[in-house]
């Protein structure tokens, strides 16, 4: 524990201007440069966190947070594994689906798409679906109605709108084991657009009985499920396909777009590793001015010693200098990096309003704002980081401090 008049000293010699203009200089720029640093990750990570839980809205918009499927693939009893889901714990919403790979023809047009039959009457409490359509509806897909959505780049890439006609070809098996292609004709219903290439350039949605009918399946694909905390569903929906028996596999949200989130997970971390050199530096400029002052001091400090101040003493008194510092600079970029992080929404239209630019143009990107989320964890990391190397940049100068002999200073003064 530091001690009051090491305490006192401390907080003297940092408002001291003695040791000349260019320490206090280099104090206040490695507190500056501390905030900048602390003020930098906290926005960018509350940036990166918000872009984050915007791409997941979007994948889920039309994918479950999680499936259960056969093992071997083949086709199960939906509605008996229906009323399994629905009396697991944590479920909102269950919906079965038939899922195939096809090729969709529009015109002169032809496309890889995948079909997914859906019961437009259950959809709604697994996914988003109704908030991705732009034209069309859901009660359009009627089972023998032959209807189908699409997504916006796949109908683009077709050439059809809503209306026109498209012809799907899925392959199956003959009863010999020779590949004989199914076809039927379909009409657009609908197109979707969710704003990510996965769902708009390949997906399309029909009718759970009309994609059913033309797989020649007798049942569906698998069971979509909605849970009520979305991070919990990988966990439960593991446990419901244990407690359905060993043909029965679980996939999750965060597997299926695995890529998306390791992504942005590296993305984060680069960003948080070349925004740390920020404080870093500043530190090193911690230890540079803390050098300066032992050198200015070295009277004081030899004083001090002949008045029975102990070396670990006179380390108290260099450790608190810097930590008001490095901790100053800290807390001042804390506080800046929250207030930048909740109001970034606010900040950037200004900024394009008076510079001039536009951040994200409407006619290229999807998202056309920069969202934030502010998460406490990443506060507290990068505050107790900032802090520790603060701490670390007072040791070296506090250890010279106390190497001071107070007789070899004294003697020529």
């Amino acid at each position: 524990m530091l001690l009051p008049l090491e305490m006192f000293v401390a907080l003297r010699w940092v408002r001291s201007r003695e040791a000349g203009p260019f320490v206090s200089f280099i104090s206040w720029v490695s507190l500056l440069g501390v905030a900048l640093g602390v003020t930098a990750l906290i926005t960018i990570l509350s940036v990166m966190n918000g872009f984050e839980a915007e791409l997941r809205d979007r994948l889920l918009s039309l994918a479950a947070h999680a499936t259960i499927v056969r093992v071997d693939g083949a086709a199960l009893d939906g509605e008996a594994i229906l009323a399994r889901a629905r009396s697991a714990p944590g479920v909102q919403g269950a919906a079965p689906f038939i899922e195939l790979q096809g090729l969709l023809v529009g015109g002169a047009e032809m496309s890889a798409a995948t079909l997914r039959g859906i019961d437009p009457a259950r959809e709604s409490s697994v996914t988003q679906i109704d908030r991705a359509l732009v034209s069309g509806a859901l009660t359009d897909l009627a089972a023998g109605a032959n209807r189908i959505v699409l997504g916006r780049a796949l109908a683009f890439r077709l050439r059809v709108a809503v209306g026109d006609e498209v012809t799907v070809i899925v392959p199956a098996a003959s009863a010999d084991g020779e590949l004989v292609p199914r076809i039927r004709a379909f009409t657009v219903a609908g197109i979707f657009e969710v704003g990510l290439q996965d769902h708009d350039s390949v997906l399309a949605l029909g009718a759970l009985e009309d994609v059913r009918a033309l797989a020649g399946r007798s049942g569906a694909t698998g069971v979509r499920l909605r849970y009520q905390d979305v991070f919990a569903a990988p966990a439960a929906a593991q446990r419901l396909a244990a407690s359905l028996g060993p043909a029965f596999a679980a996939r999750d949200w965060t597997l299926e777009n695995a890529s998306y989130f390791r992504a942005i997970r590296i993305e984060k971390t680069m960003m948080t590793l070349i925004l740390l050199l920020v404080v870093a530096v500043a530190a090193f400029n911690i230890v540079a001015m803390l050098v300066m002052v032992v050198r200015a001091k070295r009277t004081d400090i030899a004083i001090l010693r002949t008045l029975g101040v102990a070396p670990r003493g006179i380390i108290g008194v260099f450790l608190t200098e810097g930590i008001a510092i490095g901790w100053a600079g800290a807390l001042l970029g804390v506080a800046a990096g929250l207030a930048l992080a909740y109001n970034v929404e606010r900040v950037v239209p200004w900024l394009e309003r008076t510079f001039g630019f536009q951040v994200f143009d409407v006619d290229v990107y999807y998202v056309t704002r920069i969202p934030s989320l502010v998460e406490p964890t990443d506060v507290v990391v990068v505050a107790v980081t900032a802090l520790a190397l603060t701490l670390l940049a007072t040791v070296y100068p506090a250890l010279r401090a106390a190497r001071t002999e107070p007789a070899d200073v004294l003697r020529y003064e």
